[in-house]
């Protein structure tokens, strides 16, 4: 129990105004000054469901399933690797089979996800930043449609951007914007919309004892404003038929039923709120008489949470309709330089082709989603796909995230990684082979089974192509003395 933990008496009489009958001040209280439990979520973009437990059990990992998300796990490790081995170190998270994510975090995707919307849809992602679930959104995705992953925060972006690759996100689109411009200038464009709005935070104390440092009900007020404003441009951006999910990680009503009252008031007749009492099992216990989640951390033993979903019925256009002014920097591919890429890569890994468009921007390759045109001159966009490679006088270099997002589809030079191997690896060394190779140009580098990087056949060794900036110093995969 962390005494520590700051609870402001104003907010503690705040709660007791709108706390549920069924649960009693105390408990709330008490079980906030207790650590949250570690919860994982499969990255299925790397790993099956089922190929993760086999992995875990052969660790001695202790698996606890998360009741809304197939894919979450409440985790607990050997005592002996907890002290010694940081979760970011294990082989699982630096192969991005798996992603360190609160569990009450993965039930907005999870409510987007009913009833299968996703499915070659165009998706947007308002508050993105560091990706948890825009990862999550992306693994039920599988690849298809288009995910638009918008942040405000530029250091945030890079946080994001750099999250996607490790995951082997291939099928989104980077944006940075006040996601207040989505109604303005992408009016009735997405087929599911999830806002994860900024706010109060009152649900993560769990996290962060000194979460309500500066709570005031004057700041719930403000933040309160910003949403609505958030909310009211998801619904313009929105195609008619399309699901919206609004989801906090806060519990005052002001932030939550007030902002779902307000779209449902502003838009009457147009909107409408698609309960969620049957997402999950225990579903139920959470349910306002709306039909919205109101999770508290003593119901589930997680962060408080908030998600509500709704289904737009019709359209209405927002006052001013913008038009992106600029000059789209790509052009397509051509064909004679596509068979070549093509060639290339099916002859060094047995890859005949990639799911989406090879567009080129001077010398760089890129892959875009394949659903971007309907999308491409809305709105300028950060990053678009991913960087495929590198244009040279001697034919295309192939980047870093080949291999993390398409290196499964790999059917010949491939090579596992051992635990030894892998610290070199990450450690930004060259990989020694313990027999000489006469197999020559790239090679995929897998751990865990899944691509993490490329390498270069030499005759005693493998070359290492880690990118500067993914280089590790520190102790990885296992503990105790250091490789030699």
């Amino acid at each position: 129990m962390n005494q520590n933990t700051y609870i402001p008496q104003a907010f503690i009489d705040d709660v007791k105004s709108y706390i549920p009958d069924h649960l009693c001040i105390n408990d709330y209280i008490n079980t906030c000054k207790q650590p949250l439990r570690r919860s994982i979520r499969v990255n299925t973009l790397k790993m099956s469901v089922e190929e993760f437990k086999k992995i875990a059990k052969s660790k001695n990992w202790d698996l606890d399933p998360v009741p809304w998300c197939k894919e979450g796990f409440w985790l607990k490790r050997p005592e002996d690797e907890e002290n010694n081995l940081s979760i970011g170190n294990t082989d699982l998270h630096l192969s991005g089979a798996m992603y360190v994510q609160e569990a009450s975090s993965m039930l907005p995707p999870t409510a987007l996800l009913k009833n299968n919307v996703f499915g070659g849809n165009i998706v947007l992602d308002m508050a993105s930043a560091p990706g948890s679930k825009t990862s999550q959104i992306a693994g039920y995705m599988q690849g298809q449609g288009i995910l638009v992953a918008n942040e405000l925060s530029s250091s945030r972006l890079k946080v994001l951007s750099a999250n996607m690759k490790r995951l082997g996100v291939s099928n989104v689109a980077l944006s940075h914007f006040d996601a207040a411009v989505f109604g303005a200038y992408m009016s009735e464009c997405f087929d599911s919309i999830l806002l994860d709005a900024p706010c109060s935070g009152e649900g993560t104390v769990r996290k962060d004892a000194d979460a309500l440092k500066n709570w005031s009900l004057e700041s719930n007020i403000e933040i309160a404003n910003v949403q609505k404003k958030l909310i009211e441009s998801a619904f313009y951006a929105l195609k008619t038929g399309g699901t919206l999910v609004y989801s906090t990680c806060t519990l005052t009503p002001i932030e939550n039923q007030a902002v779902c009252e307000h779209v449902l008031s502003l838009f009457k007749g147009m909107i409408e709120v698609v309960s969620l009492n049957d997402l999950f099992d225990g579903a139920k216990n959470a349910t306002t008489p709306e039909g919205y989640l109101h999770i508290w951390p003593q119901t589930f033993d997680c962060e408080g949470f908030f998600i509500a979903k709704f289904k737009k019925i019709a359209h209405k256009n927002p006052k001013e309709i913008k038009i992106k002014k600029g000059d789209f920097p790509f052009t397509t591919f051509d064909n004679k330089s596509k068979q070549g890429f093509y060639s290339l890569i099916n002859k060094q890994f047995g890859i005949k082709s990639l799911p989406g468009t090879l567009m080129q921007r001077d010398k760089e390759l890129w892959l875009f989603p394949q659903e971007f045109s309907e999308i491409s001159n809305k709105i300028k966009y950060s990053r678009i796909g991913i960087n495929i490679g590198t244009l040279h006088k001697n034919g295309i270099r192939l980047n870093h995230e080949f291999a993390t997002c398409f290196g499964d589809l790999t059917t010949k030079n491939r090579f596992e990684l051992s635990d030894s191997q892998a610290n070199e690896y990450f450690g930004g060394k060259d990989i020694k082979l313990a027999q000489s190779s006469s197999d020559k140009g790239e090679l995929l580098l897998t751990l865990c089974g899944t691509g993490v990087g490329l390498g270069k056949w030499m005759k005693h060794k493998i070359k290492n192509s880690l990118p500067r900036d993914l280089v590790r110093d520190n102790q990885l995969i296992t503990w105790g003395k250091p490789y030699k």
